[in-house]
């Protein structure tokens, strides 16, 4: 008898100490382990798996630890041990504004389910408890497990290890998720060209096919959201739902990086309608600069998110892309001040496309600004590339932005010229100016300034009207024949540099005399006739 009791006493520590062995709830990582192991083909043991949820904390704790496993099941979430803490002091420091003995297992697919400590064991905490039901009933909606009671017998029969119905409801889903993106499709289509339709009042082909695009994934992102939804009510393995929710994220997030590209060629369509209306043309090359940065941005944060889906923790992918920013930053330094020059130019707008204007010993014509470099085109048509952060820093004189052009000259004539032709002169240049229908002429100045060395000034100061230069040469031109021409008629000639000797005393020879007619009539007539055809040559 005695035997009988050691041994009965020897199998219940056995049990005992395997139980205390097994059922561990001193850290986050053994709770989470004890749970999912007792609830194990092999090693299903509910009651100990029950012992993970606080005393009191539910009626049913063996219903309720079930209902845990079935919902990561159900999302395909699978619980990596290795990244859960093993510390028995773990504190939750980053997602919380105070440190708590807290750990949640899926922050971003699951942030209600969570372990914390209490009593200096690691339980499910009273939080997930609560929201159980809700928690449950969002994966598991009650009308589609109904379903399943319908469902006869012969589908519950099995091929590769899996209930038939299991097979017709994929069947099913699929068409259901095709009938609906087939809807939405035309729905979210009608939608966006009434919105593009109210706020622009433009109804282009080119931006009803980028609508159409953007129609498409639309419609596809509610179909996986109604695959996601339904998917679980299947009830496959952990393994199936895992693989299967791995390919929705994939697709969901290429197909929002297509929709935030698609969202970014309409508004930059919808800019660029917009910039075509402004009287400055530096605005139209901001929009590809916008197009190309707000497509990098699309594209990085797209690109961070597949790393999050693929089990890199996003905190460590947003703090190596910061440091690999910053690296890349110190590295390119020229690249980011032009960046900023970039900026600063578009801020500050000293010039626009097509505007002629100096910096430093550059002039020329402004034809392009780029991400990095400005385009400037001399006059001899030459391409100078002036980076945009040296470009920001130079004084530049824009003559696009003057309201005339102004032209001075000096004209030369003889030291000899009569006082009478000088003033015939210069009344005549003022006739012609006033007649010339390119100058201004309420502002210009013709006016004897000055003794040369060889030649009396004539100081000629105009203003053009119009801001092209070939219209400007071409005005110049026609003035200057005129001048030339009046000139000639009146008999008065240009100085060049020159000497003359003057022999005043010299046997039966006379000084040089130049023989000039200052025949008030005649000069009058001159005039007259020098701006008669020059407003004959003008029409």
């Amino acid at each position: 008898m005695k035997r009988l009791v050691l041994l009965f006493l020897l199998i219940s520590s056995i049990v005992t100490a395997q139980d205390s062995i097994r059922v561990n709830l001193k850290s986050p990582n053994s709770t989470v382990y004890t749970h999912l192991y007792f609830l194990q083909k092999d090693s299903y043991q509910p009651e100990n798996a029950a012992k993970v949820i606080l005393p009191n904390a539910t009626e049913d704790p063996q219903k309720a630890v079930i209902m845990l496993k079935q919902i990561l099941d159900g999302k395909g979430l699978f619980v990596d041990f290795k990244t859960i803490p093993k510390s028995t002091n773990y504190k939750d420091s980053i997602n919380f504004s105070t440190a708590l003995s807290k750990y949640v297992l899926f922050p971003e697919r699951m942030p209600l389910i969570s372990v914390e400590k209490v009593n200096g064991n690691w339980y499910y905490s009273a939080e997930t408890i609560q929201n159980l039901d809700k928690i449950y009933n969002d994966v598991f909606p009650w009308y589609v497990l109904k379903l399943e009671e319908l469902v006869p017998n012969f589908g519950h029969e099995k091929l590769f290890d899996i209930e038939i119905w299991k097979f017709i409801g994929v069947l099913i889903l699929l068409f259901l998720s095709f009938l609906l993106h087939a809807i939405f499709k035309r729905i979210i289509y009608f939608i966006l060209k009434k919105i593009h339709t109210y706020f622009v009042k433009n109804d282009g082909l080119a931006i009803a096919n980028v609508l159409k695009k953007l129609a498409h994934p639309i419609s596809l992102l509610i179909a996986f959201s109604f695959i996601a939804k339904i998917f679980p009510s299947l009830q496959f393995s952990l393994e199936v739902n895992k693989a299967v929710f791995l390919g929705l994220d994939i697709s969901t997030t290429v197909f929002w990086i297509y929709v935030f590209l698609k969202l970014v060629q309409v508004i930059m369509h919808v800019y660029a309608e917009f910039t075509e209306k402004t009287h400055g043309k530096l605005d139209d090359q901001l929009v590809p600069i916008l197009n190309n940065f707000l497509t990098g941005i699309v594209i990085l944060v797209g690109a961070l998110k597949m790393l999050t889906l693929f089990g890199f923790d996003a905190t460590t992918v947003i703090a190596g892309a910061s440091i690999g920013g910053l690296a890349v930053a110190l590295a390119s330094q020229d690249t980011v001040k032009n960046l900023i020059g970039t900026f600063m130019i578009f801020l500050d707008k000293p010039f626009h496309i097509g505007d002629w204007i100096e910096a430093g010993e550059v002039v020329g014509s402004v034809e392009e600004v780029g991400f990095r470099s400005s385009r400037i085109r001399a006059v001899d048509t030459s391409i100078y590339q002036i980076p945009n952060s040296k470009l920001s820093e130079l004084v530049i004189n824009n003559k696009g932005l003057r309201l005339y052009r102004r032209y001075k000259t000096n004209l030369g004539l003889r030291y000899d010229t009569p006082p009478e032709l000088i003033e015939a002169f210069v009344k005549g240049l003022r006739e012609i100016i006033i007649a010339h229908p390119q100058t201004r002429t309420e502002s210009y100045n013709v006016e004897f300034s000055g003794f040369g060395d060889s030649a009396l000034l004539i100081m000629v100061n105009v203003y053009f009207k119009s801001l092209e230069w070939g219209t400007e040469q071409s005005s110049k031109h026609r003035l200057h024949m005129a001048i030339v021409k009046l000139a000639k008629a009146l008999g008065v000639d240009f100085a060049f540099p020159s000497s003359t000797l003057m022999i005043e005393n010299f046997p039966e020879k006379k000084g040089l005399d130049m023989k000039y007619n200052i025949d008030q009539k005649r000069i009058d007539l001159v005039i007259e006739k020098a701006v008669e055809d020059f407003n004959k040559n003008e029409e």
